[in-house]
């Protein structure tokens, strides 16, 4: 499904005038309300930029990638958007038939895990291995999560466990080479500080850790281990205990929250518990989603709010400060998921502030960690179950059947800038690639009025449609210096009239399973960007003129 400027080319029609404008607004029927001026010296020595947006994406569970809809949709997001790595759940569930005891004595079998890891290398796609869940044989308990009910109770015995991990990642050894296998990244556990994801106790888990990161060094020492993988950010208790107080008298706001220092979890704890142990960590992973739900104030007040838009960033240098203080001062930060929200009911995910919020948290968040990945690339996915419509609010960059929603061309504009910083600011970034030269840009409109993270609209697109709705727009004039003589430039724009399928969806009367035209009719919608083109000036100069509507995103790119 990879889109190339070359058939566009063909039939190319050359804008020689200065300007590019954006067509106007007729609902709003009104001028952009905001205008900013961008001046870009093209020739400015560049400063490196990482592109740690397209390391590694989740998907739901390792047996869903065994399916040709999953494969098919991880090929189109590895050639658009450059994914590096997946992580999912369920390497060792009962699905994937890995485990099983016969008179007492462990047997293995990795027939169902080769097979999916084949296809990930084939398309140059290397597992982010998260160890987990526990098989139904080892588990020591009943209680499971999901729908596909996984395991999530200790063994009583870790020996199990430890020569599970030891015996698969020998047999990934064997079957990759090691050269290969040193590549990968193994992350103990998924939210193990959630009792659904793990019944037992910070303590339970250190101990799950420890035999699992001797198990993987055990084959080799230059594998990369880590974890805790924990989730959202919480505020710290001293915080938590004066917020309580302050609840009884008034109501909080998200002032008052984001006052309060927020810590990750157990990743203090986990370092000072390697050290005392004497164990591995090669990377510290958690998930910084930008909502604040666990603080419950015992009273009527239910607190279940978006934190600040700055909050990702916050998590981030938080850290940053706790790893530069540890005895691993020089470990790797993986943040091995993360989203707008936890939710996979959120209709947010399905609208274009999803993607406006994407580039925005990316872009601001460069040099601050080596991979933040989105959760998750595709809406096969059944932690609930199978979703009963087309656009649910599920996470994926593309739905059930592989429609891409606003947040998918997020990442392929991302994946279009180039490796050299030359400008940066609020809401734009220029680039250039090193050895072709050719220059790249991004320019978003994240509506300043919207001081948090994009509201969550769970359950019904209304909150959705209401963000959406956000007034101001921006005119940009970009004028671009030092190119080459009358190059051509490729502008690219997203927004609520461009890109967005779910809009065609409901002018269909919103079908919960379109027939084969319909779907074709939605895949080509959600393809459906706004691109123009125009060319320099015979002294190298150019400016353009885009008018973004709120939450739209324009690429620039010199082709």
């Amino acid at each position: 499904m990879k889109k190339t400027t070359s058939a566009i080319l063909i039939s190319l029609f050359i804008v020689s005038a200065m300007a590019v404008k954006a067509a106007p607004d007729k609902k709003n029927n009104k001028a952009a309300n905001l205008i900013q001026t961008i001046e870009v010296n093209t020739s400015e020595k560049g400063e490196p930029l990482v592109h740690f947006w397209s390391v590694c994406f989740g998907a739901g569970r390792a047996n869903e990638g065994l399916r040709a809809g999953w494969q098919n949709q991880l090929k189109t997001v590895k050639e658009n958007c450059g994914m590096g790595y997946i992580r999912f759940h369920g390497l060792f569930h009962d699905d994937m038939f890995v485990y099983r005891e016969i008179n007492g004595k462990s047997e293995y079998n990795w027939q169902y895990v080769d097979d999916l890891y084949d296809r990930l290398l084939a398309q140059g796609v290397r597992p982010f291995v998260e160890l987990s869940f526990f098989p139904a044989a080892m588990s020591d308990g009943e209680g499971t999560v999901f729908w596909w009910k996984a395991h999530s109770k200790p063994p009583k015995d870790l020996t199990k466990w430890s020569n599970l991990v030891k015996n698969f990642t020998q047999h990934c050894v064997d079957r990759y080479g090691i050269d290969e296998v040193r590549k990968w990244y193994f992350e103990v556990w998924n939210e193990p500080n959630l009792d659904y994801f793990f019944n037992g106790t910070m303590d339970d888990y250190f101990q799950i850790y420890k035999v699992s990161a001797n198990a993987v060094k055990s084959v080799d020492n230059q594998l990369r281990i880590g974890g805790p993988a924990t989730t959202n950010f919480t505020i710290d208790k001293k915080d938590e205990f004066r917020l309580k107080d302050m609840s009884q008298k008034t109501k909080l706001t998200l002032e008052d929250l984001e006052k309060a220092t927020y810590n990750g979890n157990w990743v203090r704890e986990m370092l000072a518990f390697c050290k005392k142990e004497n164990l591995p960590v090669d990377f510290i992973s958690c998930h910084p989603y930008p909502t604040h739900f666990p603080l419950d104030m015992n009273t009527s007040q239910k607190v279940d709010i978006t934190r600040s838009v700055n909050s990702v960033k916050t998590d981030m240098k938080w850290l940053h400060n706790v790893i530069a203080e540890s005895a691993y001062p020089n470990v790797e930060i993986h943040l091995t998921e993360w989203s707008s929200s936890p939710s996979p009911r959120d209709y947010t995910h399905d609208y274009p502030q999803e993607a406006t919020y994407i580039v925005k948290i990316n872009i601001d968040c460069i040099g601050l960690v080596n991979s933040l990945a989105y959760w998750t690339f595709t809406d096969i996915f059944e932690e609930g179950g199978g979703a009963w419509s087309v656009f649910h609010g599920g996470f994926g960059l593309l739905n059930f059947q592989g429609i891409p929603k606003p947040a998918f061309h997020a990442y392929r504009f991302l994946n279009q800038l180039g490796n050299q910083i030359i400008l940066k600011k609020d809401n734009y970034i220029f680039t250039k690639d090193s050895l072709s030269q050719m220059l790249s840009g991004i320019i978003y409109n994240y509506p300043a009025e919207i001081k948090t993270a994009i509201p969550m609209s769970r359950d019904s697109n209304n909150i959705a449609e209401k963000t959406l709705q956000t007034s101001n727009s921006i005119r940009s004039v970009i004028t671009l210096k030092k190119l080459k003589p009358n190059s051509c430039f490729q502008i690219e724009i997203l927004d609520k009239g461009h890109g967005f399928a779910f809009r065609k969806w409901e002018e269909m009367g919103s079908p919960q399973s379109p027939d084969r035209e319909q779907t074709k009719i939605l895949i080509d919608e959600g393809w459906k960007t706004e691109k123009r083109f125009i060319t320099a000036d015979k002294e190298g100069v150019l400016t353009i003129q885009i008018d973004l509507k709120p939450w739209a995103v324009a690429l620039i790119k010199e082709i």
